[in-house]
């Protein structure tokens, strides 16, 4: 067996169905294009249908296979549609990420209930919806699957000051835990990835320079992250063969904050 061999049998995805929901964002458009690279179908799925075909014209001439298929992620029937249409026309579902997501820098005492409510369930409700629905199919899969949910730095610290997201992303990184512990013995992993600050679309608005300055203080590699940057930690969590004992894990990819707070 050559090296090639061996590197793609750990972590290729040939003949694998990832889906991306959020795919139409930046931090999981990126991820699309990483799963299609390494050889899988990918759903890029979201509401934005202009952004998802655009992202899967960009895959497709990259040499990768993609599809757009749109969701709604605050209504469970939707999630459920994407889900059928996938199985309709792939007949599996090896792999779902869970990237969508909103936030909000409202100051605490500012924060009105329709607020909070609508990040709570942009990012914790769909992100549990996901997986009810499809962990179901996959334990019934003789192949299993692998469901990745999309954490973040904040989930534990109080430095970005987002507090409804923060909030929702803590409670992610616990939903994981406990639906990673209830599949456990049912072919479904369920694992976390943590980025630390990588600008896209939701987080630009409020990445003052102040902000920015007291971030890179805390970040020992003195950067933003880039979206390609979060490929190899996926591709390593939700690997069928390289990821085969790993489930209920939190993974942060954050040039080092964790690290120089704890």
């Amino acid at each position: 067996m050559s090296s090639s061999e061996y590197v793609q049998g750990l972590f290729g995805f040939q003949d694998q169905v990832i889906v991306v929901i959020g795919g139409t964002g930046v931090l999981g458009g990126g991820l699309s294009d990483g799963f299609a690279a390494a050889g899988g179908q990918v759903v890029v799925s979201g509401r934005n249908e202009t952004k998802g075909l655009e992202r899967v014209a960009a895959i497709e001439q990259a040499g990768g296979k993609a599809q757009f298929i749109a969701v709604d992620v605050f209504e469970k029937s939707s999630i459920e549609q994407l889900c059928q249409q996938v199985l309709e026309q792939y007949g599996q579902v090896d792999v779902l990420i869970n990237c969508a997501g909103m936030n909000a820098a409202t100051p605490f005492e500012e924060i009105e209930g329709d607020e909070w409510d609508q990040i709570m369930a942009g990012n914790l409700r769909a992100t549990q919806y996901g997986c009810q629905i499809f962990a179901a199919v996959m334990r019934e899969q003789s192949g299993g699957g692998s469901i990745l949910n999309i954490g973040s730095v904040t989930a534990h610290l109080p430095l970005s000051g987002v507090f409804a997201y923060s909030a929702s992303k803590a409670a992610v990184v616990n939903l994981t835990k406990n639906v990673a512990r209830e599949y456990a013995t049912r072919g479904v992993r369920v694992n976390v990835l943590c980025p630390g600050f990588f600008p896209a679309e939701q987080n630009r608005k409020i990445l003052r320079p102040e902000r920015v300055e007291k971030i890179m203080t805390q970040t020992p590699m003195d950067r933003f992250g880039e979206p390609q940057e979060l490929v190899g930690a996926a591709l390593l969590l939700c690997s069928r063969n390289a990821a085969s004992f790993i489930t209920g894990a939190e993974f942060y990819v954050d040039g080092g904050f964790t690290a120089n707070r704890f």
